[in-house]
This record gives C-alpha cells, sequence and structure tokens, in this order.
C-alpha cells in the first residue's frame, strides 16, 4: 500500500505543477482531465504526508532519546507516544481513503441494456430497466440523455444506450454492469404462467475526446436509413450511423437523432467511452489478477439480480441479499443495493490490504 501512496503522490506533484503551468492552461486540452484526477488525490496524499510526517517526528523523537539529557530523553518519549497514536489513526484512515480512491468515480457515465432471452417480454423488461435507473438519476438531480434506441411494438427496447451526468456518476453506477433476470407472468400469457426473462446492462465511464487517441483511419463509418418504430423521417433520411473501431473490432451505431452529424457525435462518444473502459479493464487486470471477486467485475457475464414480480422480491446475487419492495425499487429506489456493493469492494479491498 505505501509504494502505491507513494506513486500516488509523485502523479499528485506531477498534476499540480502541470494545472499551474500557463502553456497547459492555455493550450492543453487535457487541462480538465488533469484536475479532476488531482481532485480524486488530494484527500489520499494529504493523509499520506501526515502519516509521513508523524514517521519523521518519531524518527527524531528516537535520536534525542539515545543521547544522555535526561529531560530531553523524557520529552522524546512523550513525543513518540503522541506521533505513534497519530501514525496509527493516519494508518486506519489512509487505509480507508486507499481502497475508495477512485480517479474514475466522478465521472458521467454511458449505459447500455440490451434486451435478452424471452422476445417481447425481454424487450418490456429492458424498458422497466432504462426507467428504473431514469428515475433514480432523477432523485439524484442527475441528467439522462437517450442516445439511441431501438423500440418494440409494445413499446419495450430491443435496446437502448443513454448518458448520465451529474456529481459521481460512475462511483454509484459502475457496478450496475451484468445480466438481469425478471420473473413474472407476460401480457401475453393466456395460462397465467411465470416465465423468466432477462436483460444485460453495460455501464461505461464516459471517457473525454483527449482521453482515448482515435486514429480516423482506424475507423470504418457507414450511413443508413433507420429502421422500425421511431418516426417517419427516421426512414426517410440516411441519418443513421455505423461507427466501426477496426482494431478492436467495436462498432457502434446511432440512429435516434434527425442529423447524421448529431448521430456520429453521439456514437464517437459511446465509441470512445468503450474503448476507455476496455484499457482500463486491461490496466486492472495486468496489476492484479485476481480483481475478480463475489461483487463481480462490470463483466455483462456475471449474473447481478432477479426482479421476482409475484413475491414482490428484488434478490441481488452479488451478496445475497432479498428486498421484499419490487415496485419501489423499479421507481428508482435502488441507493440501498449500490451501497451495499460499494461496501463490499471496499471490504475486499481493505482484506486484500492485511
Amino acid at each position: 500500500m505505501l509504494e502505491r501512496l507513494s506513486a500516488m503522490e509523485q502523479r499528485f506533484e506531477e498534476l499540480s505543477r502541470l494545472i499551474e503551468d500557463p502553456d497547459v492552461i492555455s493550450k492543453d486540452r487535457r487541462y480538465p482531465t488533469y484536475v479532476r484526477e488531482r481532485g480524486a488525490l488530494v484527500k489520499t496524499v494529504e493523509k499520506y504526508r501526515e502519516l509521513l510526517a508523524c514517521r519523521q517526528a518519531i524518527a527524531e523523537a528516537e535520536e534525542i532519546l539515545a543521547g544522555s539529557d535526561k529531560e530531553l530523553q523524557a520529552m522524546a518519549t512523550e513525543e513518540i507516544e503522541e506521533q505513534q497514536a497519530a501514525e496509527e489513526a493516519a494508518l486506519a484512515e489512509l487505509r480507508g481513503l486507499f481502497v475508495t480512491a477512485d480517479t474514475d468515480g466522478a465521472r458521467n457515465v454511458i449505459v447500455e441494456i440490451r434486451a435478452g432471452t424471452g422476445g417481447d417480454e425481454a424487450a418490456l423488461f429492458a424498458g422497466d430497466l432504462f426507467r428504473m435507473y431514469a428515475r433514480y438519476a432523477e432523485l439524484k438531480a442527475w441528467k439522462v440523455e437517450v442516445m439511441d434506441q431501438s423500440k418494440t411494438e409494445l413499446k419495450g427496447f430491443k435496446e437502448i444506450t443513454f448518458s448520465v451526468s451529474g456529481v459521481d456518476v460512475y462511483k454509484h453506477l459502475r457496478y450496475e454492469s451484468g445480466g438481469h433476470r425478471v420473473q413474472r407472468v407476460p401480457k401475453t400469457e393466456a395460462q397465467g404462467r411465470v416465465h423468466t426473462s432477462a436483460a444485460t446492462v453495460a455501464v461505461f465511464p464516459e471517457a473525454d475526446e483527449v482521453e482515448v487517441e482515435i486514429n480516423q483511419g482506424d475507423l470504418r463509418i457507414d450511413v443508413f436509413r433507420a429502421s422500425g418504430p421511431g418516426g417517419q423521417h427516421v426512414n426517410k433520411t440516411s441519418s443513421s450511423v455505423r461507427i466501426t473501431h477496426i482494431p478492436t473490432n467495436t462498432a457502434v451505431v446511432c440512429q435516434d437523432e434527425r442529423s447524421q452529424h448529431k448521430n456520429k457525435a453521439k456514437a464517437m462518444r459511446i465509441l470512445r467511452s468503450r474503448l476507455y473502459e476496455s484499457q482500463k479493464a486491461k490496466e486492472i487486470a495486468d496489476r492484479d489478477a485476481s480483481r475478480r471477486s463475489q461483487v463481480g467485475t462490470g463483466d455483462r457475464s456475471d449474473k447481478i439480480r432477479t426482479y421476482n414480480f409475484p413475491q414482490n422480491r428484488v434478490t441481488d446475487h452479488r451478496y445475497g441479499i432479498s428486498i421484499y419492495r419490487l415496485d419501489t425499487i423499479l421507481l428508482g429506489q435502488i441507493d440501498e443495493f449500490l451501497t451495499k456493493v460499494i461496501e463490499a469492494e471496499r471490504d475486499r479491498k481493505l482484506e486484500e490490504l492485511e
């Protein structure tokens, strides 16, 4: 931990120099990124420096203790006791700050929800999930912007992509990625039997343009007319855009706007965030091969929750908790789940420090 803290301090000092450099302020497009990254490190670095000061004071007092002056020795002994207590307190607080330090936590996010097994019922469930997150965002005073959607005739979604912007959005939503299941009687079920359907959720931290360099030569951009529900104008013009990042075979489609230019801009935002998330995941995996844990990694193959309508129950499978108020959860009251996951991840990281 101390090695990582030392590296954090060095990065903090580097960022401090950068954001005070007039050339960086006026010319470097990464300036806002530097400011955000430095802000995420402030508390941890300040507490680390407090720890180092305690240890320096102890070392100086021990030198005095090795001398022959009895009066100074008594003062040094008292100083050592005080500084050791302060050192312990600083270490305890540092552990908490260290495991919660997250330079990405303050980022906005892009969320993709896709209907899985279950046909029309899965598409309707995807719509339920979108409205749940939209209402949660409303409770948090966050802003939601739909970037792309593929509706069904029953007002569900085969896919829907949207951004969420506000304070600490990624910190709260990062562990929502994965598989979500619903158990209920579909409206089209004549026999009253309970069916199980599924949808997947992917949450990406939104990256700034300067953080992910995309070579235009690596992109294949196709334009076409949209299909499906969405208004007559969508089908009359070639406003839909598909961008494929050839090196990673990552494809993004946007067709929600009338303007080809706007669809392209949205598609680039989504692509940039996908590539950023992929880069970060690789860095984490390279640094810590054991990062997978019971709270999940954010991979869409992880099973997250089951929403059981007959029993008004929602079960989170990562830590085995069930809450019997599905109706209010679908109205956006999901903080209890999110807080539990964040705490579980913090506890796991603390155990790794032992």
